[in-house]
């Protein structure tokens, strides 16, 4: 990873302010919450950590309650899953996304931070030489051939438009059945020859190694997903100007090629996430 960022610095009035991070119940979201609450700390903040929340919907409540201050969230899934805006309806760019989300929290009272340029939609993955074997590159390809195929998606999966929902709806596709696993096993049932097709994240790192093929979403149910920070206005004016200067920056290096590597160390190299993250930091330049 080369140098992107500049030094976080360390600022001593921040020593009296505790930040809680959250995340919610996945890789990705673990790799970000470290990343956070370690630059945080860098900047002088004292920092408690609450990850592995649950859902986006038990996440956004922990910040409701206090429980956390901030957590990391998808613009796609801020729009669809807590302002029921309809897939279709969901802008098809990062910042035309991330404007609305900022203008339905702020509605509600709470605001997003920076947003990284990254985005981790969702994506309907099969092994090449299935996708090759059934002369496939687009989802509505699958029109015909949907009920001869078993699909396996996270167990959020059955309820979203981005997901079973929009599938059905949008595509009319009728999988031969659908059975919801563990987000960690989302690409091992594909190898195992146990689903034929699964709904997958774009940074995940096994889409690197060309034995999986994505479908192109050529009716778009998968809106942009770039991560921003959800948090209250009277939490960005509690913890000062520090606070959210050293989330954006911090975010600055996260692309998707740099996303998928972390993803990669946690996923495949078995590497923790707290170890992940401040490799990041460190190797980034945000930290000595």
């Amino acid at each position: 990873m080369q140098p992107s960022g500049s030094l976080i610095q360390k600022n001593p009035a921040n020593a009296s302010k505790t930040v809680n991070v959250g995340s919610k119940d996945f890789t990705e979201e673990f790799i970000l919450g470290n990343i956070y609450a370690q630059a945080l700390q860098a900047a002088g903040y004292n920092v408690k950590t609450s990850f592995n929340l649950g859902s986006e919907q038990i996440a956004y409540r922990a910040v409701k309650s206090g429980q956390v201050d901030f957590y990391p969230e998808y613009t796609g899934t801020i729009l669809t899953s807590f302002f029921n805006v309809p897939t279709a309806k969901v802008p098809k760019t990062a910042q035309a996304a991330y404007a609305l989300s900022k203008a339905d929290l702020t509605k509600s009272g709470y605001t997003a931070l920076s947003l990284t340029p990254f985005t981790d939609s969702n994506a309907l993955g099969m092994l090449t030489s299935k996708a090759k074997s059934l002369g496939v590159t687009k989802i509505s390809q699958l029109a015909s051939k949907a009920s001869t195929l078993r699909l396996d998606g996270s167990p959020q999966c059955r309820q979203r438009l981005d997901c079973l929902v929009g599938l059905e709806k949008v595509y009319g596709l009728k999988f031969k059945s659908f059975t919801p696993v563990d987000i960690s096993l989302l690409h091992q049932v594909l190898l195992n020859g146990q689903a034929d097709a699964s709904v997958v994240f774009t940074t995940d790192p096994q889409l690197r190694t060309g034995q999986e093929t994505v479908l192109q979403d050529d009716k778009g149910i998968f809106p942009p997903d770039n991560v921003t920070a959800i948090v209250s206005p009277k939490t960005v004016a509690k913890f000062g100007p520090d606070f959210a200067k050293v989330i954006s920056q911090v975010n600055t290096g996260l692309t998707t090629p740099v996303m998928e590597e972390l993803n990669a160390r946690v996923s495949l190299d078995k590497q923790t996430p707290a170890t992940v993250a401040a490799a990041y930091l460190k190797e980034s330049g945000y930290v000595k």
